[in-house]
């Protein structure tokens, strides 16, 4: 039975939500970007109710805010608190915050506690180092916030079977659980998390272009750019086709699409591959730099 602890102590009832069939608490601890985005997803969705919510953010405000867009969640003032009446509980914090927090929180967290991390360059071998609980690391993505997009989900060797189907019953109501190994997380992520604002960007380069050489106006041309992405990913996922047979079907032997498509060919050519390795030397900076804040 999923409870909630007054203090440290005495554990009275409290949770009427249930995911897979189990009656659980979820606490966050971290309000922000990312954090904001599942809450909201997870209540709108009617994964977890309102009430069987708990969350933390160093910003109190920020923390309030969403609750106030989301009556019933309860506001901690404690990372402690949180993580001792949470059953299942989101870090989501910033790389060179967590040692801060899981210094706090460790000794309160119970084995049978799941503990899910949603920061990429934080490896699972640390958390296991740091905490006796199960431990899962989730990489979500902005899309979830209109329960769409990947969520990528790695597990540490305390996760049995049902904890990973629990995982997955509740990620399922806002987004596509796809699990991966540890080592390709960066570039999964490059993919589905940062993927769309790569797209983002490519469709503000059409637009502007679009307004500057026509009489088209902003509103339109984002418009009818916005429907042919949305367009684009229902052929990509449900419509059968792969990038290069959509590519195919749309272009015609000398037509337009086939020049077009050639000039971005040309002009883009070692492009991606310079991006891949840009998040790469990023992110291994943040690990050498996670790898050293957590061995102080």
């Amino acid at each position: 039975m999923v409870t909630k602890k007054n203090g440290f102590g005495n554990r009275e009832r409290r949770s009427t939500n249930k995911v897979g069939g189990i009656n659980m608490v979820i606490g966050f601890i971290g309000t922000g970007s990312m954090g904001s985005v599942l809450v909201h997803a997870l209540v709108r969705s009617n994964a977890v109710k309102p009430e069987d919510l708990i969350i933390h953010n160093r910003t109190s405000r920020k923390a309030e805010a969403l609750a106030e867009l989301n009556p019933g969640i309860r506001i901690s003032h404690s990372m402690i608190e949180t993580a001792v009446s949470s059953d299942l509980l989101f870090l989501c914090v910033k790389p060179l915050e967590y040692k801060s927090v899981l210094d706090k929180i460790a000794l309160f967290m119970r084995r049978e506690q799941l503990l899910i991390s949603i920061t990429s360059p934080v490896m699972i071998r640390h958390l296991e180092d740091a905490v006796s609980c199960k431990v899962a690391k989730v990489i979500p993505s902005l899309t979830n916030y209109v329960r769409s997009g990947a969520t990528l989900c790695m597990y540490g060797k305390r996760m049995t079977d049902p904890d990973i189907q629990l995982v997955e019953s509740l990620l399922r109501h806002i987004s596509t659980p796809i699990r991966i190994s540890e080592s390709v997380a960066r570039v999964s992520s490059d993919i589905s998390s940062v993927g769309p604002a790569f797209i983002a960007f490519f469709v503000e380069q059409l637009i502007d272009a679009a307004c500057q050489l026509t009489e088209i106006s902003r509103l339109e041309a984002t418009h009818l750019a916005s429907e042919m992405v949305a367009g684009a990913g229902q052929l990509l996922t449900i419509g059968g086709f792969t990038p290069q047979s959509l590519q195919e079907r749309i272009s015609v032997p000398g037509g337009i699409t086939e020049r077009a498509l050639q000039l971005l060919r040309d002009q883009t050519n070692g492009l991606f591959e310079q991006v891949i390795r840009a998040t790469h030397d990023k992110f291994n900076e943040d690990v050498t730099k996670v790898e050293a804040m957590l061995s102080e």
